[in-house]
């Protein structure tokens, strides 16, 4: 699932009239970035989902057929994150799936990170599994980090010295089985596989954009000239 239904409103004056998953990086919408990542470890069925500026959303997807792209439309309401995928659920199938933020994107050193997401699953001891980053090796990311990677593998939330969270992960339906039927922040999810310890994560090797703001595009065009 790539979520696209954000209102970008960082990203203003750019995102008035455009979403922000359309606004370009070196000339090419920051959502094909992981479109791209998409079809090279060979997933074939997408669902985005839309809310602000629907039908540019719309209209990008109807421009290819591979992936398969299946539209969850919340333009009567937003439902963050969580709600998001909550409501897309009959789209995704029974098994774990990718989820994919739409406003960053990253680059692969050595084996691409969805394959070394899809290599590091287990199933009977996983509900979720993060990709996270260190703040080093990222550009647009002001933060101090999210997790700390513990024994096995598990995440504890940690605010200074940890890896940054990069929008990224595997995760199962499961998950979602008592899950709010509202709008809701996957955050709560996740602290809730933290208590049955079945929060995961492995560290990216490679670089992390965040392209968050009209200043990020510059830094980030200019980095991906480098990596």
């Amino acid at each position: 699932m790539v979520l696209a239904a954000g209102f970008g409103t960082r990203m203003r004056p750019l995102s008035d009239h455009t979403p922000k998953p359309l606004i370009k990086v070196a000339d090419k919408p920051i959502i094909a970035y992981g479109f791209d990542k998409l079809r090279e470890a060979k997933v074939n069925k997408v669902v985005v989902n839309v809310h602000y500026l629907p039908q540019q959303l719309i209209d990008w997807c109807n421009t290819f057929s591979d992936p398969e792209t299946l539209i969850s439309n919340e333009s009567n309401v937003i439902l963050d994150t969580g709600g998001g995928i909550a409501k897309a659920l009959p789209m995704l199938g029974e098994d774990a799936f990718f989820v994919l933020n739409s406003d960053c994107f990253w680059s692969d050193k050595g084996e691409s990170a969805l394959n070394r997401l899809r290599s590091a699953w287990n199933d009977e001891k996983m509900d979720c599994l993060l990709l996270l980053c260190d703040p080093i090796q990222t550009t647009g990311y002001d933060g101090e980090g999210d997790f700390v990677i513990q024994a096995e593998g598990k995440l504890k939330r940690q605010r200074h010295n940890a890896l940054a969270y990069i929008g990224v992960y595997l995760v199962h339906p499961r998950l979602f089985k008592n899950a709010p039927n509202e709008k809701f922040s996957m955050n709560l999810l996740w602290d809730e596989a933290i208590k049955h310890g079945r929060l995961f994560g492995i560290a990216h090797h490679g670089h992390w954009f965040h392209v968050g703001t009209p200043n990020a595009i510059s830094k980030a065009e200019l980095k991906l000239k480098q990596v």
